[in-house]
């Protein structure tokens, strides 16, 4: 027999620690399959393509000069 008030149900409540950057970001898959954000996609974009490595694109001899003018600009 299942235990009764699981963990499951503080899993439930706990926040995950996130990036001071996407501080209230939340996400949801409504009974369609969309994906439904507080954030905007052009917002996520940003953030992920500042903080996260293209793992396709890091061998490349041109991607360091790229990921540098990128930074710059900012």
């Amino acid at each position: 027999m299942a235990k009764k008030g699981s963990t499951n149900d503080k899993r439930k409540q706990e926040k995950p620690k996130v990036n001071p950057d996407l501080e209230g970001f939340d996400i949801r898959i409504d009974s369609f399959g969309e994906i439904q954000t507080n954030y905007n996609i052009d917002k996520i974009n940003e953030f992920l393509n500042k903080n996260v490595e293209d793992k396709k694109l890091v061998d490349r001899d041109d991607y360091k000069k790229y990921k540098n003018s990128k930074d710059e600009e900012e």
